[in-house]
């Protein structure tokens, strides 16, 4: 359930330094405000940020962005980010945007990859364009996502994954790699980094699935 109305997140939000509050400001820019040319990998839905805050432990020369739409549960991030367990962890940022806005804050090519982990799954027919992996947010990454660039997909619900697959391949994309059961997939496995609701719906016996896909 998605944490709203905390009376002091957007207060918090504002005042840290780690959240771009101007983030179309930065478009085409996003190098100068890392200070560095390393890749930029987003993550879209990021929820409580813990696979974004450990994929930037194990890779310190490639700068992630998180990106939450709700600023209250952007704050819980903030939280954990601010504890020591993350403490000098200088290649994360975080905007509270939504993913519609992409193009409006990154220029084409400008992301190496993109991560969506375990994605509103919108179970309503009418609200397939809402889905993350739609043809209409597969459109969006097409206009960011650098000429070699990836998209990751991570869920254990079975019908956004087979939604996912049809209309990647409807959207020209291709896939490279894709399973139903990730922690039994040993070389899709390999380094898995996991977030909190994979923890979760695995210890509960759940199939993670998982596809990545190109243009």
């Amino acid at each position: 359930m998605r944490l709203r109305n905390i009376p002091h997140a957007a207060s918090t939000i504002q005042g840290h330094q780690a959240v771009i509050k101007r983030p179309e400001d930065q478009k085409g820019c996003w190098k100068n405000v890392f200070g560095n040319d390393n890749p930029i990998y987003i993550e879209i839905g990021m929820g409580k940020g813990r696979f974004l805050m450990n994929m930037a432990k194990r890779f310190p020369n490639v700068n992630f962005i998180g990106v939450e739409r709700y600023s209250s549960v952007l704050l819980r991030a903030l939280e954990k980010y601010d504890t020591e367990e993350f403490e000098g962890l200088n290649n994360v940022r975080f905007i509270c945007m939504d993913a519609r806005e992409l193009t409006n804050v990154f220029r084409k090519g400008e992301i190496d990859r993109i991560y969506l982990n375990f994605s509103d799954p919108w179970p309503k027919a009418r609200h397939a364009k809402r889905r993350l992996t739609s043809k209409e947010f597969l459109d969006i990454y097409d206009q960011i996502l650098a000429e070699d660039g990836r998209l990751e997909f991570k869920t254990d619900n079975t019908a956004l994954f087979d939604f996912s697959l049809e209309q990647i391949e409807e959207s020209n994309w291709k896939i490279l790699q894709f399973t139903y059961d990730l922690h039994n997939q040993e070389d899709m496995n390999e380094g898995n980094v996991m977030t909190e609701y994979e923890e979760k719906f695995s210890s509960k016996g759940n199939q993670i699935h998982k596809l990545i896909a190109y243009r």
